[in-house]
C-alpha cells in the first residue's frame, strides 16, 4: 500500500517536529494508541488496538527515526505483530515546510500488511489507513491548536446551556429547549 498526503497545521514547523518526537503527544494523537515510550534516538514502542472490518487486534510494534532534519524531515519506519490478526511494517517519509497559516506537513507512506488483515482486501485497508492517517493530524492539530477548533472568536455557533441548565440530547437535535 502507498499513501501520500498533506496537511495544514496551525502551529509553527519547530513546534510540529518537537511534537512528532515526543512520546505523550504521538500517545495521544495516534488513534488506538495505549501505551508509546521511548525515545527519538532509541525509537519507540507502542502498543495500539484497533479494528480493520471484522478484525480486532492489539498490536505491539517498534518505531525508528532516522533522517532527521530539525524542524525540516524525518523518516519513520516501524513494525507491529498483532498475534492471530497478522503484522503491518512499513515506513513514512514526513516533510514540514512552513506556510501562511502555520506548517504544511507532507507525507509519503509505503506500507504492507500480513495475516488476516491482508485477507481483507486492498480497498478495505487502504481506507482504514486513509482514515487513521486523517484521525492522527486532526489530534495532532487539536492537541497543538485547541483554540482552533471553536473557532477565531472561540464560538463555534453553538448555544451553551446556562450554569445549572443542562439540555437534553432531545432539545439538542432538534433545537427546541
Amino acid at each position: 500500500m502507498q499513501m501520500s498526503d498533506q496537511k495544514e497545521i496551525a502551529a509553527e514547523p519547530a513546534t510540529v517536529y518537537a511534537a512528532l518526537l515526543t512520546p505523550e503527544v504521538l500517545k495521544a494523537c495516534v488513534p488506538g494508541a495505549q501505551e508509546v515510550t521511548g525515545t527519538p534516538e532509541e525509537g519507540f514502542e507502542a502498543t495500539v488496538t484497533q479494528k480493520v472490518g471484522p478484525v480486532k487486534a492489539t498490536f505491539k510494534g517498534q518505531v525508528g527515526l532516522s533522517d532527521l532534519v530539525e524542524n525540516e524531515t524525518l523518516t519513520i519506519s516501524g513494525e507491529g505483530k498483532g498475534g492471530a490478526a497478522g503484522f503491518a511494517k512499513g515506513g513514512a517519509v514526513v516533510t514540514l515546510a512552513p506556510s501562511e497559516t502555520g506548517t504544511l506537513l507532507s507525507y509519503e507512506v509505503e506500507a504492507k500488511v500480513g495475516g488476516k488483515l491482508a485477507q481483507l482486501g486492498s480497498r478495505i485497508i487502504d481506507g482504514f489507513a486513509k482514515k487513521m492517517a486523517d484521525q492522527f493530524f486532526a489530534n495532532l492539530q487539536a492537541h497543538l491548536a485547541p483554540q482552533e477548533e471553536a473557532g477565531e472568536d472561540g464560538e463555534d455557533g453553538e448555544e451553551t446551556p446556562e450554569e445549572g441548565e443542562k439540555k437534553g440530547w432531545f432539545s439538542k437535535v432538534t433545537g427546541r429547549g
